[in-house]
């Protein structure tokens, strides 16, 4: 359902480099790029993350109750990559741990502000 999620960054360079490492631990690249944007993903598939500068050239925000969550493939990579994020430069929002039978999160902040987790499903 979802094609792809945008996230707002006023330092890009920071922000890209986070998100690089986020994604490359998920299996994922850059798909598509240009000035102030860059896609992570398969768009074929949905569920891609972008990061773009505002186009209206005012500062990016974080919404207030928005979330993005990036489905991992086991609780050891969850884990790894909520330390990943907080070793980025990222706020902790959650540390890892089951929240129901079937669901294991972790949260976090990214630099800028943006809140995402990382979760599996079993």
């Amino acid at each position: 359902m979802i094609g792809y999620t945008t996230i707002g960054a006023n330092d890009f360079d920071r922000a890209a480099k986070f998100y690089d490492a986020l994604a490359g631990e998920l299996g994922h690249r850059r798909v598509m790029e240009f000035d102030g944007f860059i896609l992570w993903g398969d768009p074929a598939a949905g569920g891609c993350l972008a990061l773009a500068k505002p186009f209206d050239k005012k500062p990016a925000t974080v919404g207030n109750g928005v979330m993005v969550a990036l489905a991992a493939k086991s609780r050891e990579q969850v884990d790894k990559i909520h330390q990943m994020a907080l070793d980025m430069g990222g706020t902790d929002e959650g540390a890892p741990g089951a929240r129901m039978d079937n669901f294991y999160a972790g949260y976090f902040r990214d630099p800028e502000g943006n809140k995402l987790n990382a979760f599996v499903m079993s």
